[in-house]
């Protein structure tokens, strides 16, 4: 019968020629293939194809060819009649809503991955195809070791669907990440989504694993009193500026030579050098945006090749500082407005931006990006943010991308 549509399934052993061979025989008789697509693990193959016989041949004849081909691949095929109506059905869900789910876990369970599905179904959103970005894990993989591939799993879910609460699968999606420990992200697949072109930074405990004022503090003895204004603000009783301002102010008489001792003494929190090394090579522009210290910054930008630097400057004379500040302070606000003004600057959208940060004077410029990270964040911004990771390091940002861990390794060789 002409123009039926039939879906092949073919599973077994993978083995090269195995697709030539059999779309060898749908050349033979001129069948049209409307669909393909193919997954492999462990060697283990499972190819979909849905064809439409266009010609007169009957189909009892190309399927028993597909048979004969498959038998001697030493391969199972499977064929399905689909009908006309339930494939322009199909057809006519394209253009949807699609969205890509990635997830972060030490090593995935069955508990896991059945609670992220269970919750995708749940809400309406239906697996189109599954990724894993991360590499083989060898069965005694150390979780402390230094290698990624052994102390980590990512795979990547493509989802299709419209979603009727954003917010209410991400909260369900935290209430699993939290009790069954592993991180996640949920963004929609668009044209964006691929081409981020811009990461910016907050600084101290994000990029670094120090709050660069508190530990300018200890060395001045002042430490108390810092912390003090710090809870206030906290409280909701100062804002950044005004406590930025008192905190710097306690910092007077401070030796310059305290900067640069607070600057070597700090270390970069886990997996920031392998992330920027590997942002740079595949072409991405950096930026530390920070409530914090310009001196410090712009050693960060020395050693790591940042391309821009916003932060505050204390006022230094004679080689102390004065406790005042230059310029402008650079708090939430403004963070979200570099974020902006760098970008147009650049000649890219703010769907193509990045931010990271673990603060709440963080979260304007989170949501402002077209990918905002809380990373080892506070609860309060962790649920407000729109991604978080929590158990990871900073390059596991890489893999919210779509990066994998061979396209990493590949890059940091060169």
């Amino acid at each position: 019968m002409a123009n039926e549509i039939i879906l092949l399934n073919v599973s077994g052993q993978d083995q090269p020629g195995l697709m030539a061979m059999l779309t060898s025989q749908l050349a033979v008789y001129q069948v049209r293939i409307l669909d393909i697509g193919q997954a492999v693990i462990h060697d283990e193959l499972n190819l979909g194809m849905l064809i439409q016989i266009m010609d007169e041949t009957p189909t009892p004849d190309i399927l028993a060819a597909l048979q004969a081909t498959a038998q001697k691949l030493s391969v199972t095929l499977r064929s399905t009649r689909v009908s006309a109506r339930d494939y322009e059905e199909w057809v006519g869900g394209q253009g949807k809503a699609r969205y890509i789910l990635t997830l972060l876990a030490q090593s995935f369970t069955g508990g896991q991955i059945a609670s992220v599905t269970e919750l995708i179904s749940r809400h309406g959103l239906n697996i189109d195809a599954v990724q894993r970005l991360s590499g083989r894990i060898p069965l005694a993989a150390d979780p402390l070791s230094s290698n990624p591939a052994q102390s980590r799993t990512s795979v990547q879910m493509s989802l299709r669907g419209k979603v009727m609460s954003a917010s209410e699968l991400k909260t369900d999606l935290l209430s699993s990440a939290d009790e069954l420990v592993f991180d996640f992200s949920i963004q929609e697949d668009t044209v964006y989504r691929r081409n981020r072109r811009l990461v910016a930074f907050d600084m101290d405990s994000t990029l670094i694993d120090a709050e660069v004022i508190d530990e300018l503090a200890g060395y001045h003895g002042v430490k108390a009193a810092v912390s003090e204004i710090t809870d206030a603000t906290m409280r909701g009783e100062l804002n950044f500026q005004e406590s930025f301002t008192k905190r710097a102010r306690l910092l007077a008489g401070l030796s310059e030579s305290a900067l640069k001792e607070v600057a070597e003494s700090v270390q970069l929190n886990d997996g920031a050098h392998r992330l920027i090394r590997s942002l740079k090579h595949f072409g991405y522009k950096t930026a530390i945006l920070s409530g914090g210290f310009q001196y410090m910054g712009e050693c960060l930008q020395e050693e790591l090749g940042i391309d821009y630097v916003f932060a505050n400057r204390l006022e230094i004379v004679d080689g102390f500082m004065t406790g005042a500040v230059e310029g402008e302070i650079i708090d939430a606000k403004r963070k979200a407005e570099l974020l902006e003004e760098i970008a147009q600057r650049e000649g890219i959208s703010l769907q193509q931006t990045i931010a990271i940060g673990d603060g709440a004077n963080d979260l304007p410029m989170l949501s402002r990006a077209g990918l905002g990270v809380a990373y080892h964040a506070k609860p309060v911004v962790k649920e407000s943010a729109s991604h978080a990771i929590s158990n990871f390091g900073l390059d596991t940002v890489l893999y919210l991308m779509g990066f994998s861990d061979r396209d990493i390794e590949e890059a940091l060789a060169d």
